[in-house]
C-alpha cells in the first residue's frame, strides 16, 4: 500500500487518490454493441454470447422451479441457518423503510399528496464469476418484495465447469433466490443480460427497474441502459475506509482491510490514522494474513496496487481525509468512534466501533450491502426499498381551491408567455364567476380570450385569491353533469 503523508494544515486531495472511473471508454463501447445486438437478435444473440463469454450452449435460459426448489435439498443445514437468519434480519431492517402514501387537506378543501406504488416487475443481477453471491441474492430480492415488487427476475451468469445435465447455477445461490422470494430465474449474464432485462427478448420479458452489483460490462450496460428502464447505481469495484488511532488492534485491521482486497484486484483500500508507527504495524500484519489467505493473489494485487495509507496530522485533518475518499465502507477504528460519526459527511455504510467488522454488513446486519462506489456516496444512498417503489404527485382542487391559486398560476404563465397555460386556468376562472354558459363556442367567439388568459389581475388579487364557493363535499361541481 502507498503512503500519502499529510503536512499540518495541509488537505487530501481527490488527485492525490489516482481513482479510476467504474467504466471505461472502450468497455462502454464493446457493452453498447452487445447491448445492439441483443436488442435485434434476441434469444439468439444471447445464446451466442453465453458460448463466447461463459464457454455454455444454453437452450433454455430460464431456470425451471423444480430445479430452484430442489437447491434446498442436500445443503448444510448450518448455512441454511445462517441464510435464514440473514433473510430475517434483511427483511426487518427494510420493512422499516416501508412509506405510505400521503395527503393533505388545504381549508379551501383542496386535496395534495404522494402515491406510492411499487414497480411492476424488477430484475436483480448477480454475479457469478471469481466466487458466488448468496448474500447479493437477498439484498436486492428482499428490499424488492418488502415494497410490493409482484416480478423479481434474477440473471446470473452460468457456470462453465457445472456437469452435464447438471444445474449450471450454484445451490447456494439458489437457496437465496428462494429464500428471499426471486419468482424467475435466467441463467445469463454480463451486458447481455442487462439488455434482456431492460429490453425484452422471446423469452425473457422485460423488467422497469435493474439493480445489483457486476463488472465493468455490467455497470457499462446499466448506465447505457439507464433511462430506458430504471437502475439503482452504476457500482464500480468495492472499496473499504478504515479510520483507525491507537487504541485499534493491527491484525484486526489489516484483516479488515483484506475483506475487501479478496474481493477483487481493483478493489481499494484505505487506512486512515494519525500515527505512522501504527499504520507499519498494520502492514506488517497484513502480510502475515496475506501468506494465510486461499484468495492471497486476489488480495495482494488490490493492496499493492489500489491500496492507500493516509497518515494525518490530527484527527481533524484525518476526517476531512475521509470525507475526501468518500468510500463504500467505513470503519471507524477509534476510542470515541460514536461522538466521531457526526463528522462523517460522505460514505455508503458507515461501521461505528471496533467491534462492528464490515463483513457482518455484507452478510447479517440488515442494512443492504449494495451500496455506492467511486466517490458517488456524496450524492446517492444504499440500496434500499426506495429503488423499487415511484411515486406520483396527487393534486385534487375544489373551486375555492382553483379561484384561490389561479391569479398566482396566469400570472407566472403571462411572465413565461405561455398562453395557452393561462387560459387553461382562465377558462375555469370564467365558469365559476359566469356560469358553464360562459365557455360554450358561441360565447367564447366574441370574448377577449387574451385577457382571459392573461387578466392583469393586481398584485392582492395575485398573492391572496380570488373569494367564491366555498370548499368541501357541499360545493357545486365545477362542470355539472350534462343530460343526455
Amino acid at each position: 500500500m502507498r503512503t500519502i503523508t499529510l503536512a499540518p494544515g495541509e488537505r487530501l486531495q481527490p488527485r492525490m487518490l489516482a481513482r479510476e472511473g467504474a467504466v471505461p471508454a472502450d468497455i462502454t463501447a464493446s457493452a453498447q454493441g452487445i447491448i445492439d445486438e441483443v436488442r435485434a437478435g434476441g434469444d439468439e444473440a444471447l445464446r451466442r454470447f453465453c458460448r463466447e463469454f461463459d464457454g455454455v450452449d444454453v437452450a433454455d435460459f430460464r431456470l425451471p422451479d423444480e430445479q430452484v426448489d430442489a437447491a434446498l435439498e442436500g445443503l448444510d443445514p448450518s448455512f441454511l441457518a445462517a441464510l435464514e437468519k440473514a433473510a430475517a434480519q434483511i427483511r426487518d431492517f427494510h420493512e422499516r423503510e416501508v412509506q405510505q402514501s400521503w395527503f393533505t387537506a388545504r381549508p379551501d378543501g383542496t386535496v395534495l399528496g404522494v402515491k406510492v406504488t411499487p414497480v411492476a416487475a424488477a430484475g436483480i443481477y448477480v454475479p457469478g464469476g471469481r466466487a458466488q453471491y448468496p448474500s447479493t441474492v437477498l439484498m436486492n430480492a428482499i428490499p424488492a418484495k418488502v415494497a410490493g415488487v409482484r416480478r423479481v427476475v434474477m440473471v446470473t451468469p452460468p457456470q462453465r465447469d457445472a456437469a452435464p445435465g447438471a444445474c449450471p447455477i450454484s445451490p447456494y445461490t439458489l437457496a437465496a433466490a428462494k429464500v428471499g422470494g426471486v419468482d424467475e430465474i435466467y441463467t445469463v449474464g454480463g451486458a447481455q443480460a442487462v439488455a434482456a432485462l431492460a429490453y425484452g427478448t422471446e423469452s425473457i420479458p422485460r423488467v422497469e427497474k435493474v439493480t445489483g452489483p457486476g463488472n465493468a460490462y455490467v455497470a457499462a450496460a446499466k448506465r447505457l441502459v439507464s433511462g430506458d428502464v430504471g437502475i439503482d447505481m452504476v457500482a464500480g469495484p468495492s472499496e473499504v475506509c478504515v479510520l483507525a488511532d491507537a487504541t485499534a488492534e493491527p491484525a484486526v485491521v489489516a484483516a479488515d482491510l483484506m475483506a475487501q482486497a479478496e474481493h477483487d484486484p481493483l478493489a481499494a483500500c484505505y487506512l486512515v490514522t494519525c500515527d505512522a508507527s501504527f499504520a507499519e504495524r498494520v502492514g506488517r500484519a497484513a502480510e502475515a494474513l496475506l501468506a494465510a489467505n486461499p484468495r492471497r493473489d486476489i488480495a495482494a494485487a488490490s493492496l499493492a496496487e489500489q491500496g492507500a495509507v493516509v497518515i494525518a496530522p490530527d484527527m481533524p485533518t484525518a476526517l476531512e481525509a475521509v470525507n475526501t475518499i468518500v468510500p463504500e465502507h467505513l470503519e471507524l477504528h477509534c476510542a470515541d468512534a460514536m461522538g466521531l460519526l457526526g463528522s462523517i459527511r460522505n460514505a455508503g455504510a458507515i461501521f461505528v466501533g471496533a467491534w462492528s467488522c464490515e463483513p457482518l454488513g455484507d452478510y447479517v446486519a440488515g442494512p443492504n450491502h449494495t451500496l455506492p462506489t467511486g466517490g458517488t456516496a456524496t450524492f446517492s444512498s444504499p440500496l434500499s426499498v426506495d429503488d423499487f417503489v415511484k411515486k406520483s404527485s396527487v393534486i385534487c382542487y375544489t373551486p375555492a381551491g382553483l379561484l384561490a391559486d389561479a391569479p398566482a398560476t396566469q400570472r407566472l404563465a403571462q411572465a413565461e408567455g405561455l398562453w395557452a397555460h393561462g387560459l387553461s386556468a382562465g377558462l375555469r376562472r370564467r365558469v365559476l364567476e359566469l356560469g358553464p354558459d360562459a365557455v360554450s363556442p358561441e360565447a367564447l367567439a366574441g370574448a377577449d380570450l387574451a385577457r382571459t388568459a392573461w387578466p392583469g389581475d393586481d398584485p392582492d388579487t395575485v398573492a391572496r385569491g380570488i373569494s367564491g364557493p366555498a370548499a368541501g363535499p357541499a360545493a357545486e361541481p365545477v362542470f355539472p353533469a350534462k343530460e343526455s
